[in-house]
């Protein structure tokens, strides 16, 4: 690109050059022949009054009188009435100047001649001038497009950099202009593609991570209840473990659901009225074999039969991801104890544990931030899904650890319920 840019501008310059030097050159031509033509006859002039003024004078009028008043390497005839030509000069040879007679008021006539060559001359030294200039703006030309090359075909080079980037997975935009309006609106649309490819794999990694950490837990306990399946010959055993391992398959595939509806719009909550104790027993069921082979205890109280309004789903997700927590970083019995609060229903979570440390008490929502070396996403997570079916997930107390979960306890109000009814 460099090249063709620079050769194209080589010739334009060149035809530039090429057009208005040959006019020039034609005019200075002319230009100059015409002053030399000029000369030669004003000399025939001032000679033909010098003539006249001797002549009138009656002084003579000879070639050695004449000698000074005429110019070197010019020639000059001058005729008298009834007497020979005076010549004045040496003779030029080849092609001459001859100026036009000047004819005088007592008859003579005055011819000037200048040898050709003189212009000849002046006009080599105008040519010389005039290829001069036209090489300097040959070597002008030559570097501005050099630097336009430059300026134009860097960017480019710098872009294709970008999308080859873009295309091996570094979506980092650069944030680059170059001051050319057409170049820095594919730097902005490149920049833009960057930030969204960047959001989208963003998106990507935390579904995954968040998928990760989700599924371990349901997975754990399914292969928990298999395993109880293995080790017992009694039918009826293995009739329960089998209908209590196949809702944990359907708790699997809410988990997978809700995960990637989450992954298209956080927001898309298919919230119902539930019963709050189902979701409790539920989930102090399923934890419950961890609890005991942990030595510890998982126990449930406060306010009965509480409905709220939430995904089921989701909420059994928040729970297992506090009761989680509790297993992880707490200690000893762990209560899930419900309440009601103006018009939220409460379910707290609570251990025996040494609790949140200080430092980790304003940040515990974040993710990557962990007490001990876990993967730091679980109570992020569980944050989004309160959020996500119009509740929020708090801690309440740092020593002991006391997490709360607020649900609504009011169906949403819809337009088609709150239109007046026409009677």
């Amino acid at each position: 690109m460099r090249r063709r840019l620079i050769q194209s501008t080589l010739a334009v310059v060149l035809v530039v050059i090429a057009v208005f030097g040959i006019s020039l050159v034609i005019v200075e031509t002319r230009t100059i022949s015409n002053s030399a033509q000029e000369r030669v006859d004003l000399e025939a002039l001032r000679l033909a009054s010098i003539v006249d003024s001797r002549l009138l004078g009656s002084e003579q009028v000879t070639a050695d009188i004449l000698r000074g008043q005429v110019t070197e390497d010019r020639f000059a005839v001058v005729r008298l009435p009834g007497k020979p030509p005076i010549e004045v000069g040496e003779r030029p040879a080849g092609d001459v100047i001859r100026s036009r007679p000047a004819r005088g008021d007592q008859g003579e006539t005055v011819v000037v001649e200048e040898p050709r060559s003189t212009v000849t001359e002046e006009v080599g030294r105008t040519l010389l001038i005039i290829a001069l200039v036209a090489l300097l703006a040959v070597v002008a030309a030559v570097l501005l497009a050099i630097r336009q090359a430059n300026r134009l075909a860097s960017p480019l080079t710098d872009l294709a950099e970008t999308a080859e980037r873009l295309g091996s997975g570094d979506p980092r935009p650069r944030h680059k202009r170059y001051g050319v309006p057409e170049l820095d609106r594919v730097a902005d649309v490149l920049d833009a593609s960057a930030e969204r490819i960047a959001r989208m794999l963003t998106a990507e990694r935390r579904l995954a991570a968040d998928a990760s950490h989700q599924l371990r837990t349901p997975l754990t306990a399914l292969s928990m209840r298999l395993e109880e399946i293995t080790l017992t010959d009694e039918l009826e055993t293995v009739k329960e473990e089998a209908n209590v391992a196949l809702t944990q398959v359907e708790r699997l595939t809410d988990v997978v659901e809700r995960l990637l509806t989450n992954s298209r719009d956080p927001r898309n909550g298919s919230a119902v009225t539930f019963d709050l104790d189902e979701v409790i027993q539920q989930q102090i069921a399923e934890w419950r074999p961890a609890y005991r082979s942990a030595g510890r205890a998982i126990v449930s109280s406060g306010k009965r039969h509480l409905h709220a309004v939430g995904t089921p789903g989701a909420v059994a997700q928040v729970l297992a991801a506090l009761i989680e927590n509790s297993l992880m970083h707490g200690g000893g019995t762990v209560a899930l104890r419900t309440r009601v609060t103006g018009n939220q229903a409460v379910v707290e979570v609570t251990d025996e544990g040494p609790g949140v440390a200080a430092d980790l008490g304003a940040r515990i929502f974040e993710r990557t931030i962990s007490g001990r070396n876990s993967t730091g996403i679980g109570l992020a997570v569980a944050r989004d899904l309160a959020e996500a079916d119009g509740g929020r997930l708090e801690l309440l107390q740092t020593k002991p650890a006391v997490f709360g979960l607020f649900l609504s306890r009011t169906p949403p109000t819809t337009k088609q319920d709150s239109a007046p009814t026409v009677r």
